[in-house]
């Protein structure tokens, strides 16, 4: 479990993040998002105890950070913001050293070794200094120091930043692969992110938590859950046969490709009743799609406005 209790912290006048108080368990993926600025980063250096908060606290598998500081860091894995290493050391000897540092011998040491170069597909740089990786490879070298003790919690800082889609496919495949057992936290501006290994998040905006809930609960908050979007071969038919249906209360046209979004009256469910009227008209309807939500747009919604203030990460 991650807990924290009222964490916050404070730069002389200014509050980077205030009073945060939330619980992550075991099996749960927490997606951590905000604009920049928000605190996101300073609150996950504070869980992970690289930086002491101005005042509450927080625990990691029931460690205080600040209290039993050693205990908490041996049960956490944490890839901080830009996945900072030695540029000088090979891959393989960073590995080692992280092995090192973690205590980890024996048989066990190399299993580990071999878990984390395979997961991370790291084999054909291995002989490489870092400084002379693609920032995609040292985001996934850091990565397999993260990963290295088989830690029960996980603190990732924008762990697909700089990958190409194929390799954030992968590491998120396995997050995936790894919730099961693992209390992991998130931090990312993507929110495809959120869908493809989040079961939970947490938005933030001037270092307060403004929204905590699973992402199809946020995606509720849309305003377009349960809006019908489609695209046609005649425009104008299309319109024309939508203003048939009774429970629609707004349509949106996109000029940029024409796409229709129409909008339900609250309460209402309008796919059924769109579909029989585009046919009973019949309309060539090249697309037809119940909307779950936008994130985005919730997103956005939510954030904009919150705080005026900088806040450092």
């Amino acid at each position: 479990m991650i807990e924290t209790r009222q964490l916050t912290k404070r730069y002389g006048d200014f509050t980077a993040v205030d009073a945060i108080s939330f619980k992550v368990e075991p099996g749960q993926v927490l997606g951590f998002l905000g604009p920049n600025g928000a605190g996101k980063s300073t609150t996950m250096k504070m869980v992970a105890g690289f930086l002491a908060p101005t005042s509450g606290g927080a625990t990691v598998a029931g460690f205080d950070v600040e209290q039993q500081p050693l205990e908490a860091k041996r049960v956490l894995g944490y890839l901080p913001e830009g996945a900072p290493s030695y540029g000088e050391m090979t891959v393989r000897e960073f590995i080692d050293f992280i092995a090192d540092v973690r205590g980890l011998t024996g048989e066990r040491r190399f299993q580990r070794i071999d878990d984390a170069i395979g997961r991370l597909h790291l084999e054909r740089v291995l002989e490489q200094p870092i400084d002379t990786l693609s920032k995609g490879f040292r985001r996934r070298v850091g990565l397999a120091g993260s990963i290295l003790h088989d830690p029960k919690v996980l603190i990732l800082d924008e762990p697909t930043d700089g990958l190409d889609p194929n390799q954030k496919q992968e590491v998120r495949t396995l997050i995936n692969s790894m919730a099961r057992d693992k209390t992991i936290i998130i931090s990312t501006h993507l929110l495809e992110e959120v869908h493809a290994v989040c079961t939970r998040a947490i938005i933030i905006a001037g270092g307060r938590v403004l929204a905590d809930a699973t992402p199809s609960e946020l995606e509720a908050r849309s305003r377009y859950h349960q809006a019908v979007s489609l695209t046609a071969g005649n425009l104008q038919e299309a319109k024309d046969a939508l203003a048939k249906v009774a429970d629609i209360a707004a349509i949106e046209v996109d000029p940029q490709d024409n796409r229709i979004t129409a909008f339900p009256k609250p309460g209402r469910s309008i796919f059924v009743a769109i579909s029989d009227a585009l046919k009973a008209q019949n309309v060539a309807v090249r697309e037809l799609a119940l909307e779950a939500g936008r994130l985005d747009e919730v997103f956005r919604t939510i954030t904009q406005g919150a705080t005026g203030k900088e806040a450092r990460t």
